[in-house]
């Protein structure tokens, strides 16, 4: 099979999996990959998933591929705090929450990090497009503050949650509009609702 043809069925795609491709093309040469990688036609994603090259243009294909390469998954943690104002830095790593277990990846798209909760878990999203229409799955401020505390043992006393430098206006915000409490009841974690109570007592006294 040539790369035009390659091209013209999966490029609508951003990436494909080498299952997708076994699907459409029965008896795929996998020697393929590595030749159209060696000739910059391809970038290796993680094992059994490529981008085509021009994706590297395509505003926030690196949050589509995040949800693309390790499914079920959703933006979230540190990436969305930080987009979202919670937290002052920008954030390197594309975080995202998964009922599969942690993993990480690093490609020519960055650094993918997938935390690990429990299937019930895996709620507080909303879907957005980037790139013109790639699907993307992100945790509402809420949710990403919650299963950041969730996660992180080093969230258990106001020192630590001080070292966050949490922004005390959005933090407010998540409070008054009931999102944050209401978030944190539906994980029936004990932990997490202390997190959150300190966190209220701590930071807006």
């Amino acid at each position: 099979m040539n790369f035009q043809t390659f091209r013209i069925r999966f490029s609508a795609f951003a990436c494909v999996s080498t299952d997708q491709v076994e699907a459409a093309f029965p008896g795929f040469s996998r020697d393929n990959y590595a030749e159209w990688v060696r000739h910059g036609y391809l970038l290796r994603l993680r094992r059994g998933w490529y981008a085509f090259a021009e994706a590297a243009d395509v505003p926030g294909v690196g949050d589509y591929f995040a949800g693309r390469i390790y499914s079920p998954s959703y933006l979230s943690l540190e990436y969305v705090m930080a987009r979202c104002g919670l937290i002052p830095e920008s954030v390197v790593q594309i975080t995202s929450a998964t009922s599969l277990k942690t993993a990480s990846f690093r490609n020519a798209f960055g650094e993918f990090v997938y935390r690990s909760v429990k299937p019930e878990l895996m709620f507080g999203y909303d879907a957005e497009t980037v790139g013109g229409g790639l699907p993307v799955l992100v945790a509402s401020p809420a949710k990403a503050l919650c299963d950041f505390l969730y996660l992180n043992p080093r969230c258990a006393s106001a020192e630590d949650l001080a070292l966050l430098r949490l922004d005390e206006d959005a933090l407010e915000g998540l409070f008054a509009d009931g999102s944050l409490e209401r978030t944190a009841a539906r994980f029936r974690s004990r932990t997490l609702a202390a997190r959150v109570a300190l966190l209220r007592e701590t930071l807006l006294p």
